[in-house]
């Protein structure tokens, strides 16, 4: 049984993600996509309901304030775009608030990148050709591309744009999910978290990469909506091996509604008797100051590690001290 000072990895694990950096940093370089840094405490953090954060009081006198962790760099990277970045991408730490297990640690390395000129399906190719690097010695079958609505059909039946509650309750009754009804009630965006996380993530990527597009617009996030269909937004998300490893879009330049997104977002938080938080007002000022068009996508690299071990179960064997050792 190994001592509590010693690392939660193997050394091993510490040169495969020291060479995952340096493959990512090349590939980037190649492409001329800068790497920026940006603080890690910030004056505000998201507004999403289903996010938890770290706080920490700042006192520097006579003022005493409230910092917080970020739980993602994109507020203050989108701030870097505005002011005429250009395609930037950074690596760095995130954190969490009550996320810890297999697969899940509150602390956690991301890369997030952001591309100008970019639509999602441009987006789309580039995660594609990154993916072929990284994993190059491990045979992957070619990248597949499938809309939500339709990978959502073919594992459960339901129509994930068009909500029929009767529909859904009946499916996840006869399917081993008879709490569901209880706890997601009339709410879309709970019934699809619930059931595209038991029943559709867990098949997908068995091969090699997946990338699930044309997210419901329930779940719009900080994507576009698609201007081929209002019941969806320029949305993705990646997975392997039933593993989610990323999140991307086709990013919202509207201060207004990205205005309106944050307060209905608040007033959840509210019903649900959440942490209080507020808008960043200042990404609100660059939005409107002028975001160029661009796509952007977030990927956790301890999953990606995890992935390219072959070996590891855990979240924990790819890094140096997991929580618990921290």
């Amino acid at each position: 049984m190994q001592a509590d000072w010693q690392p939660s990895c193997s050394v091993a694990a510490l040169q495969r993600r020291a060479r995952l950096l340096q493959d990512i940093r090349a590939f980037f370089h190649a492409r001329a996509v800068l790497e920026v840094e940006t603080p890690l405490l910030g004056h505000c953090t998201g507004t999403d309901p289903q996010l938890d954060f770290f706080s920490t009081d700042y006192h520097s006198p006579p003022l005493r304030q409230t910092l917080y962790l970020q739980t993602s760099p994109e507020f203050a990277m989108k701030r870097l775009l505005a002011a005429g970045s250009g395609s930037i991408y950074q690596i760095g730490k995130a954190f969490r608030n009550g996320e810890a297990g297999r697969f899940h640690n509150p602390e956690f390395t991301l890369l997030e990148w952001y591309r100008v000129g970019f639509t999602l399906d441009d987006l789309m190719a580039e995660v594609a050709d990154l993916f072929a690097v990284l994993f190059a010695d491990q045979g992957l079958q070619p990248p597949q591309r499938h809309s939500y609505q339709s990978v959502f059909r073919a594992h459960t039946g339901l129509d994930a744009l068009q909500f029929n509650s009767a529909d859904y309750c009946t499916y996840a009754v006869a399917n081993g999910l008879p709490e569901a009804v209880a706890l997601c009630g009339e709410d879309h965006v709970l019934w699809l978290d619930m059931l595209f996380s038991h029943k559709v993530q867990p098949f997908l990527g068995t091969q090699g990469l997946c990338m699930v597009y044309a997210y419901p617009a329930c779940q719009s996030s900080l994507a576009r909506p698609s201007p081929d269909n209002p019941l969806t937004v320029e949305r993705v998300e990646l997975f392997m091996r039933g593993v989610e490893l990323g999140n991307g879009y086709y990013e919202l330049t509207d201060a207004d509604e990205q205005a309106r997104r944050f307060n209905k977002e608040i007033q959840q938080r509210q019903e649900q008797n959440l942490p209080a938080v507020i808008e960043d007002s200042r990404l609100l000022a660059a939005l409107a100051a002028g975001l160029p068009d661009c796509a952007g996508i977030a990927m956790g690299l301890d999953r990606v590690l995890l992935l390219l071990s072959g070996t590891a179960t855990a979240l924990s064997e790819t890094l140096s001290f997991a929580v618990d050792r921290a």
